[in-house]
Formats: C-alpha cells, sequence, structure tokens
C-alpha cells in the first residue's frame, strides 16, 4: 500500500471516528450529563467548546470575533493539508507523513463542528438532546458551530494543603481539561512529531 494512501486511511479512520462520537453525544445526551467510565477517575461528560483550545475566545469582538476564529481554522488546516500532501509527494519519511496525518485530521474534526454543527444540529441544553437536521434548523449559522467535547479524566481529586502559598483549602482537580477524539490525535501527534523528528529529517537528508 502507499505512502499516500496509508496517510489518507489514517486521517479518515480518526474523523469516522472523531464524528461519529459526537454525533452520538449529541443526539443521545443533554449538556453536562456524565457518564462514569472508571469510578471516578474517567468519565464522558458532554460539553461544548465556542472557541478555540481551552474556550478561548475573542468575546471583544462579539460574532466577529467567532468568524475570526472560524477564518483561522480554516486556514490553518489548508495550510497543514498542502504542507502534508507535499510531503507525501516528495516521498518523505513514512513516520513524518503519518504524523502530519494524524495532525490534519484532529484539526479537521474540530473543524467541521465549527463549520456545519450550528446548521444541522439544534440547539442542546441541560433538559433536551439536539436533533440532527431539525425542521425548525440548527442553533447558529455556517460558521458558528461549538465543538463537541467528552473526555474528562479527573485522575487525582484532592484539596490544597492549609500551608500553602496560594489556594489553600481549595479543591484541586488534575486532569481537568475536557476533550475529544480530534485534540488526543493533535496532542499526539505533535508530542509524536516533536520526538522523532530529528531522526525523520536527519533521514531525509542522508
Amino acid at each position: 500500500m502507499s505512502l499516500l494512501k496509508k496517510s489518507v486511511l489514517l486521517a479518515i479512520a480518526i474523523l469516522a471516528v472523531d464524528q461519529a462520537l459526537k454525533i452520538w453525544i449529541k443526539t443521545h445526551m443533554t449538556l453536562d450529563e456524565s457518564i462514569s467510565i472508571i469510578g471516578n477517575r474517567a468519565f464522558i461528560r458532554f460539553t461544548e467548546n465556542p472557541g478555540m483550545a481551552f474556550g478561548i475566545e475573542l468575546e471583544i469582538f462579539g460574532n466577529a470575533g467567532k468568524l475570526l476564529l472560524t477564518l483561522f481554522r480554516v486556514i490553518f488546516v489548508g495550510i497543514l493539508v498542502w504542507f502534508t500532501w507535499k510531503q507525501i509527494h516528495r516521498k518523505a519519511n513514512a513516520g513524518l507523513a503519518l504524523g502530519l496525518s494524524m495532525l490534519c485530521a484532529g484539526a479537521l474534526g474540530n473543524l467541521i463542528d465549527c463549520l456545519f454543527y450550528g446548521v444541522i444540529f439544534s440547539a442542546s441544553t441541560y433538559t433536551q438532546v439536539a436533533h440532527l437536521l431539525p425542521a425548525t434548523g440548527g442553533y447558529g449559522p455556517f460558521g458558528f458551530g461549538k465543538v463537541v467535547d467528552m473526555f474528562y479524566f479527573p485522575v487525582i481529586q484532592t484539596t490544597y494543603p492549609s500551608w500553602f502559598p496560594f489556594n489553600a483549602g481549595e479543591r484541586f482537580v488534575f486532569f481537568r481539561p475536557i476533550f475529544n477524539v480530534a485534540d488526543a490525535a493533535i496532542t499526539c501527534s505533535v508530542f509524536y512529531l516533536l520526538i522523532f523528528q530529528r531522526s525523520f529529517f536527519l533521514e531525509k537528508k542522508a
């Protein structure tokens, strides 16, 4: 199998899992609803992120801020896909090509949410699940969708000791962020490329 086919199949597999899980979450769970996977250490917990990573938004710009974030995602994904295709066309190291393909799939997975979810889903609330392709229309226009997140792993739950110089006696949770399959693909691919990129480019040079 060619490197191009392997890269495309990897990206499609990640996208399929990411979108299938997000669609199921949207149509079966209400906002902030949780399903325990492993006791109180791992949950499926439905949240929506209207902005970038870690919920960053450009609130001072209103709707224009959301459009700017979506436009940034489109440009970033376009450049990333072009760069990945170029590396594959140049017969780059297979590890580099597959790592970049994983990164592309993760970025594209969240971009799909931003572009289309506002159009194809009704709004999710704390009391009602969303409907796919509702007769009354979606909860927002094209480009105003929210990214669906669901994995929550509060592995450590404790309180800061009373002698701690800050937040003494307050609750401490690790790991707090809620993420999705696309986020995991992005994070894993970035670490993978950072760790092994030297060997990739040294091999290419040789």
